[in-house]
């Protein structure tokens, strides 16, 4: 049969987003810091567009939270103390080493540029011979050279540094601190960074059996590898620091919790008046018409989002009133679904206000999807959140005897005594969310808070 081309009408229903929804959508969804970049877009877009300066009261609003929620001020120190000097990075550390050998031009050149492809542990994850393209064709460095060079930078402080994997990672500190351990010890741990799988699931026998040595052996090679930094570089690794504004701000009031919306972080536009007065009773051309509709498009949006967010943070406070009486363990479960049907919203609409939102609280400042969590039922026949388990389970571990760390099975045990009933799996499951190693690993650290 041959196919014909032809024309069918039908009815379908499909939901069309307008550019003003999409920008309501997005508007709503974007952090304080993302707002700030679409406002000044659209301040730069539209002359029509002014920011509006926080009135009076709202300044002496924001002083007077400002100081409700700041901490006590330090003993103020003297302005000659001298500043601390800046600590070398990784680089300038291996540099001075490498200045110290007498290696030839060509293999410093060599080495430095291994140390420019070291990562934030101070591992080489590759063949160093992959470098040559960034250095100039006509050096012609053979394989061999490679070899040599990588053998300079592995024998540098910190040891570790430049190995390609963490068995070759903790081989080399090994070798670095031979004369710390005996022998038969040194032997056996440098086995034992081959069968590290093993090691970490505590195959104790199958290990025995494998490497020929006994328990006590074993556990000998087994502590000289913990006393290993398997991140030689971590030292010279400085984590940035990230300030985060509330959105938000939980206060106490004589009859119960207020919610406010921090006027730090809320920027206001408005038409411009003088402006908008100009083109009042005249003609507008089309472009000017658009700009006047983006304009209170963008207006109407905004105050949209705060209405929003301050809705959605008023639900959490009167639902998690006990957490903000008394802590992380008060948390009670919180499902967008239950807001969004108690707010008539839809849930990705509680989603997209709640995403990367904080609020500051008597607890410390988190972001809105903290108030949301598993629901976890007790013994009783009530309900209990996820978090308010774990900040059950931190408490417990950090109280633990030294030397005596609690099972997975145990930390159930003493849940079950405060009425929360959970599985083994779930405990460990949890454990592992709060990056809390297993009993067999802590036994040797101490207390879990240590």
């Amino acid at each position: 049969m041959r196919a014909q081309p032809s024309l069918d009408l039908g009815q379908h229903q499909h939901l069309t987003l307008t550019p003003q929804l999409r920008q309501a959508l997005a508007l709503l969804q974007c952090s304080s810091q993302e707002l700030d970049q679409e406002i000044a877009r659209a301040l730069a877009d539209n002359p029509l567009l002014e920011t509006v300066e926080p009135e009076p009261e709202s300044a002496a609003q924001a002083e007077r939270l400002d100081r409700l929620w700041s901490q006590p001020a330090r003993a103020v120190l003297p302005d000659d103390l001298p500043e601390p000097g800046q600590p070398p990075s990784l680089i300038e550390h291996l540099l001075q080493q490498l200045h110290a050998t007498r290696a030839t031009e060509r293999d410093c050149l060599l080495v430095v540029r291994l140390m420019g492809e070291l990562d934030e542990r101070g591992y080489l994850e590759f063949d160093p011979s992959a470098l040559a393209d960034g250095l100039p064709p006509d050096l012609g460095v053979e394989d061999d050279e490679w070899r040599m060079a990588l053998r300079l930078l592995q024998s540098f402080d910190p040891p570790g540094v430049g190995a390609r994997d963490l068995p070759e990672c903790l081989r080399l500190q090994l070798r670095a601190r031979a004369d710390e351990w005996p022998e038969d010890v040194l032997a056996c741990a440098r086995l034992l960074t081959e069968r590290l799988e093993d090691l970490g699931a505590g195959r104790w026998g199958r290990l025995c059996e494998a490497l020929g040595c006994d328990r006590a052996l074993l556990d000998a090679a087994h502590r000289a590898l913990r006393r290993l930094n398997p991140r030689p570089a971590g030292a010279w690794q400085t984590d940035p620091i990230h300030y985060v504004v509330p959105d938000v701000l939980f206060h106490r009031a004589a009859d119960g919790w207020r919610v406010s919306l921090n006027p730090a972080v809320e920027p206001r536009v408005r038409l411009s008046p003088e402006l908008a007065d100009g083109l009042t009773g005249q003609d507008l051309s089309p472009e000017l018409r658009d700009r006047v509709r983006q304009a209170r498009s963008l207006i109407h949006n905004l105050d949209q989002r705060r209405q929003t967010i301050l809705r959605v943070a008023e639900y959490i406070a009167r639902h998690q009133r006990a957490f903000l009486e008394s802590g992380v363990a008060a948390l009670r479960p919180l499902t967008l679904r239950e807001v969004a049907q108690a707010l008539e919203l839809h849930e990705s609409t509680i989603s997209r206000a709640t995403r990367l939102k904080y609020a500051q609280t008597p607890w410390g400042v988190h972001e809105l999807k903290f108030f949301f969590g598993t629901v976890v039922q007790t013994r009783s026949g009530e309900e209990t959140s996820a978090l308010a388990v774990q900040a059950l389970m931190r408490a417990m571990l950090e109280s633990e005897p030294a030397g005596k760390p609690l099972s997975d099975m145990r930390l159930a045990q003493l849940l079950a005594d405060r009425n929360v009933v959970i599985a083994r799996r779930t405990v460990a499951k949890y454990r592992e969310a709060m990056g809390v190693p297993p009993a067999s690993m802590r036994k040797a650290r101490g207390p879990a808070g240590a």
